[in-house]
């Protein structure tokens, strides 16, 4: 996917991450399917869940396609060093963050471990820093919450998964569980680019493992 990626593997320190800037890069005001508003403000009843799984163009299109429940989503970066990065300056491997994608969600038609359903058995979780040809930092697997219910939920099903995973002599789950950082909004031309172009690169696939965790509403 990524033209410009450096496909570093290793994270960048404070002394060497790019400087960023203080004011936000501009972004999309309205998700391009769903025509809600992307920065909110978002009904009271909302939850946010924030997942990274490779590359985010497709990512963010298997969520959106959840349908019932999605209030909306977008694609960002976040768990890195630089503020406001760009996507050029990602590429780098000098921002240290990864390509995520956030999801506005009602829990009361949609609950949290659907998502997590959703994350784990669409794409690969036990590569480290990749995803498939993609590869570097900006690929690694990682679920961001944003509330102790859905921290114990993710690691409940990371430990779930990877007994999935072991009974079909496959590998170790690489994946990061962190309390969510700063999400910062990528470029209009990202948000919904596979709405815009439905024929673009979307490099995501699962390993045909079943997630054995409840789906709930």
């Amino acid at each position: 996917m990524m033209l410009f990626s450096s496909k570093k593997t290793t994270m960048p320190t404070p002394q060497n991450a790019l400087p960023g800037r203080s004011n936000p890069i501009q972004t999309a005001r309205f998700h391009a399917i769903t025509g809600n508003s992307l920065k909110g403000p978002h009904p009271s009843n909302m939850e946010i869940a924030i997942f990274g799984l490779g590359c985010f163009w497709g990512a963010e299109r298997l969520f959106w396609q959840l349908g019932k429940g999605i209030h909306t989503t977008a694609v960002g970066y976040t768990a890195g060093l630089t503020p406001n990065p760009t996507y050029e300056e990602l590429c780098t491997g000098l921002t240290g963050h990864n390509e995520v994608v956030q999801i506005v969600f009602d829990p009361q038609l949609i609950s949290y471990e659907s998502l997590l359903k959703t994350f784990w058995e669409n794409h690969d979780p036990t590569q480290g820093m990749r995803q498939g040809n993609d590869k570097g930092t900006q690929y690694r697997s990682g679920i961001y919450t944003t509330s102790d219910a859905q921290k114990a939920a993710a690691e409940k099903s990371r430990q779930a998964y990877q007994e999935a995973l072991r009974t079909k002599g496959l590998g170790h789950i690489t994946t990061e569980i962190i309390d969510a950082p700063t999400f910062y909004f990528a470029e209009e031309y990202h948000q919904q680019y596979l709405e815009k172009n439905p024929a673009g690169y979307c490099g995501l696939s699962g390993i045909g493992v079943t997630c054995p965790i409840g789906t709930g509403v």
